[in-house]
């Protein structure tokens, strides 16, 4: 009886351990139905790895034995490109004035070693500065150091490029006012003196349309009149007053000097008479500032005068010097 006591005892207890297991294995599977699946969507969503895992290495090319780096992107073309008003590019030299010869030393004190002696008038690239020592290169793989009462410092701009009346405004949708003074040969025979003055708008950065007015005092020789008229009259001087509408074009827009052509057409006043006229010339501006310059030209101003059948073609050149203002 002792022994069935025991055996029942150990036997029931086996049983109780084993539907404990049961009952927990049971209550497991419970938790991991109802957890929300939120949390695994969201470890989705976000593409993170496990923390053992290799999914957020780079990939490796067994052949290269190292990680394949991504092609890195183009250069942008404003960074390739110089600045259109760029300063110039130099190198900082140094010119030795030692004599008979110039002592470079290790250090940037008289204590330290000879580095090289030199002979005057040696150019050699500086490095920096420290006190009165000028660090100056000796080879591609040597610098040595050189007091500054031994050597002259200066800007070296061999190297820089060459960018005559380089480009360096955009002009278009500006104003240009000038005024000017010159001379006015009538016929081309006779000197007077000519006052004027224009105003022009950028239509484009090549084009501008102008308008201007000039006055001048002519004095016709009587030798002009008699091939006129074929008369035999005393010297004539009067007043004409000139406006014109040009078209101007020109040549290297933006740029500090600017050369130029212009054509139009007008009226000349004179005598109590008004003639229509044409005209085209050439010059030059050269801007002093962003918004000043001066600007020279000449233009030859054609028109017919006279009656009837003494009616006469006249080319009447204006040579001229005046001032300007962008705005």
């Amino acid at each position: 009886m002792m022994r069935r006591d025991r055996g029942g005892s150990a036997t029931g207890t086996q049983h109780g351990g084993s539907t404990r297991a049961v009952l927990a294995l049971a209550a497991g599977l419970a938790l991991a139905l109802l957890a929300p699946p939120a949390v695994a969507r969201a470890e989705d969503v976000a593409g993170s790895p496990p923390a053992d895992s290799l999914a957020g290495e780079p990939a490796t090319d067994p052949r290269a034995g190292a990680p394949s780096a991504a092609p890195a992107p183009p250069a942008a073309d404003a960074a390739a490109r110089p600045a259109a008003n760029a300063p110039l590019e130099s190198v900082r030299k140094a010119r030795l004035s030692g004599r008979p010869r110039t002592v470079i030393r290790t250090g940037p004190s008289e204590s330290d070693a000879i580095a090289a002696v030199l002979a005057p008038g040696t150019e050699l690239v500086v490095l920096a500065r420290s006190g009165d020592w000028v660090n100056v290169r000796l080879s591609p793989s040597e610098s040595g150091w050189v007091h500054i009462a031994l050597c002259e410092q200066f800007d070296d701009l061999a190297g820089a490029p060459m960018r005559p009346n380089p480009r360096l405004y955009v002009r278009t949708g500006s104003y240009l006012l000038a005024g000017y003074a010159g001379g006015y040969a009538f016929d081309r025979k006779s000197n007077s003196l000519a006052l004027g003055g224009r105003l022009a708008y950028y239509v484009f950065d090549r084009v501008q349309v102008e308008t201007g007015a000039a006055w001048t005092h002519v004095n016709r020789p009587a030798e002009i009149v008699e091939s006129l008229f074929g008369l035999s009259l005393e010297a004539e001087k009067f007043h004409m007053l000139f406006y014109q509408l040009n078209v101007t074009y020109e040549f290297l827009p933006g740029r500090q000097m600017v050369p130029f052509a212009t054509v139009g057409a007008g009226s000349s006043i004179f005598q109590g008479r008004t003639e229509t006229s044409f005209n085209f010339g050439a010059g030059t501006s050269l801007f002093l500032s962003r918004r000043s310059g001066m600007r020279w030209e000449v233009r030859d101003y054609v028109f017919r005068s006279g009656q009837d059948q003494a009616r006469r073609t006249h080319h009447n050149i204006e040579f001229s010097l005046g001032s300007l203002l962008l705005f």
